[in-house]
């Protein structure tokens, strides 16, 4: 096996988890625990962390913050690679990192596109009196890719600034942090999403890893 095969080993595998993952939410301890008698797999582990943890709706608009932040950054990638090659008049003169990253951007948003239109389960609340698509968390989906894959490239593409690689990626990890565990304690996401949103941004970043180092 080739050295380039290998390295996607690690994503085929995080995918067929994910895909595992989502197949058995379907299948497994299916009850209609949610609002208006939605049905949600692995129903008695999700329904015991909901009472547990119960809503907290600051962390919802807390995290939605951070979403924002998230965003910003893949912005600013944007920005740079259009900077490229308008400077440099060739988008193959752009970096590889950041045309990585630009592929990246769509296929996560290929995979939000994807779960609101393929609906798994709903939100354990209702969001200002409707039923939303809830599996997986794309917010957390969304923050843990961009922020994870924007500390990667930015070592890549500064790897002489050590002090600032090392506060990035100590930014990244706070912001991954902050939003999973808000994502959960706010209420509006079962435990299973969180899981789900996890799974699916692990498969993403690992494979952005994959396309880069097999260049």
């Amino acid at each position: 096996m080739t050295m380039k095969k290998r390295l996607w080993l690690l994503p085929a595998a995080l995918w067929a988890g994910f895909v595992l993952f989502t197949l058995l939410l379907t299948c497994v301890d299916v009850q209609a625990i949610g609002p208006q008698g939605t049905a949600v797999g692995f129903a008695t582990v999700n329904e015991w962390a909901f009472q547990l943890l119960g809503v907290h709706l600051l962390w919802y608009h807390l995290t939605d913050w951070l979403g924002v932040a998230a965003i910003a950054f893949a912005f600013g990638f944007a920005v740079a690679g259009l900077y490229q090659w308008v400077k440099r008049k060739s988008i193959r003169k752009v970096d590889r990192h950041i045309l990585a990253l630009g592929g990246f951007y769509l296929l996560v948003i290929g995979c939000y596109l994807f779960f609101e239109k393929v609906v798994i389960n709903c939100r354990p609340i209702l969001m200002d009196g409707s039923l939303e698509a809830s599996y997986p968390s794309s917010h957390t989906m969304i923050v843990v890719s961009i922020i994870a894959t924007a500390a990667m490239a930015f070592r890549a593409l500064c790897p002489q600034k050590k002090g600032w690689c090392l506060a990035v990626d100590i930014f990244a990890a706070v912001v991954i942090a902050v939003t999973v565990i808000g994502r959960l304690i706010a209420g509006v996401h079962w435990l299973t999403d969180i899981v789900g949103g996890l799974l699916l941004s692990a498969a993403l970043v690992v494979s952005y890893w994959a396309a880069c180092r097999g260049e």
